[in-house]
């Protein structure tokens, strides 16, 4: 440190260099997180798994594009009334609250970059994130039953 400036000067850019490259950082998709098979009747989903707390954080947040047949199964500890919005969320999405036998509780759509809360009507394990309007494309309403490694038999 050069003593013609401030020692608080270099603790500022410090800070402000942390900030930044984490800001930086976060700013990316998470495009290599396991995926798991979850079927829909005759429909096949490639889900990407997104388990811990940071996981579940990002999401989908970021992503530009997401295949047809894949999508984001978020997957909790225990079974809560789970809240979504679409902070940062430049796609459309259809978004699946699922019980732990694979039930889906409710279904949403979801405006790109809102931050309008989606919550889940009873407490659930899981969350199942799609392009927008999939489940009404294949008829899929609340009440069907998802089947996965992942879920309850």
């Amino acid at each position: 440190m050069r003593r013609d400036h401030p020692w608080w000067l270099a603790l500022v850019i410090g800070v402000l260099a942390f900030v930044t490259s984490g800001a930086l950082a976060q700013a990316s998709p998470q495009l290599d997180l396991p995926k798991v098979q979850v079927r829909a009747g005759m429909y096949l989903i490639q889900a990407q798994v997104a388990s811990t707390p940071r996981q579940r954080e990002i999401g989908l947040m970021y992503r530009t594009d997401l295949p047809s047949s894949e999508g984001m199964l978020f997957v909790f500890e225990r079974p809560e009334v789970q809240c979504f919005w679409m902070k940062n969320t430049p796609l459309a999405l259809s978004i699946a609250f699922i019980a732990e036998d694979g039930r889906i509780v409710n279904l949403s759509e979801m405006t790109p970059m809102s931050e309008q809360s989606h919550c889940s009507r009873e407490p659930v394990r899981f969350v199942l994130e799609m392009n927008q309007a999939w489940f009404s494309k294949k008829r899929i309403e609340p009440g069907f039953i998802l089947i996965s490694s992942m879920f309850n038999k």
